[in-house]
């Protein structure tokens, strides 16, 4: 038999996940132990598990060298590659926004030349085009995007915002909310075909996890 690869993001997400994938009998022990291996394995049920950056996971996945994956909503969209986004994780929430000063909110539809800081240039860029019929120029960063406003090198910002703290803090506010994020199991489409079974009672049993957890917070 085969062993079922997934491919964890560093970070956040992924400690989450190693919960959630212990919750349901997968051993994880050996990934919460270990500063310096790559891949992890759980022999009984045939799981092989590795760290992966979190913006690689989508790569892994369509490529086939993770059956499974856990990434971000927005890692998703912004990578725009060709898996089956199976489940919502409902952990790792937070929004994608455009954001700007708090004095254009209600003048920044009648700019001529709108300019748009951001980190994920491919959702602004399809936000702008289909929901908002207009062109406008993305400028890509990889830093603090919301500083781009404040000296002068965009209008506009497209940023995950979780507390709205750092925008308040700044000055800017959202104008407008273009996706709720969060973390979501993403499955290689030849895999869901050649080990359906195994991979679909992983997907069961997090989904009954999710709901029990859901369930239980009311």
């Amino acid at each position: 038999m085969n062993y079922i690869n997934i491919a964890l993001p560093k970070g956040r997400l992924g400690d989450k996940a190693v919960e959630l994938f212990e919750a349901i009998g997968i051993d994880c022990e050996e990934i919460k132990n270990s500063s310096r291996k790559l891949i992890f394995t759980d022999e009984k049920n045939m799981i092989r598990l590795f760290l992966v950056k979190p913006t690689d996971v989508p790569t892994y996945v369509e490529y086939g060298a993770a059956d499974i994956g856990i990434a971000g909503r927005d890692t998703l969209l912004e990578e725009g590659r060709n898996l089956y986004e199976i489940l919502n994780l409902r952990y790792g929430n937070c929004k994608m926004v455009l954001a700007g000063p708090a004095e254009l909110k209600d003048k920044f539809d009648k700019l001529a030349n709108k300019r748009v800081a951001t980190k994920y240039p491919r959702i602004a860029r399809e936000y702008f085009e289909h929901r908002r019929k207009e062109s406008v120029e993305i400028i890509k960063l990889n830093g603090s995007v919301e500083l781009a406003p404040l000296v002068g090198l965009s209008e506009l910002i497209v940023d995950l915002v979780e507390s709205g703290r750092t925008l308040k803090e700044n000055n800017l506010v959202i104008y407008d909310v273009i996706e709720d994020i969060s973390a979501r199991l993403v499955v290689n489409r030849a895999s869901m075909k050649m080990k359906s079974e195994r991979i679909q009672w992983i997907i069961d049993e997090l989904r009954k996890n999710i709901d029990m957890q859901i369930g239980s917070q009311y």
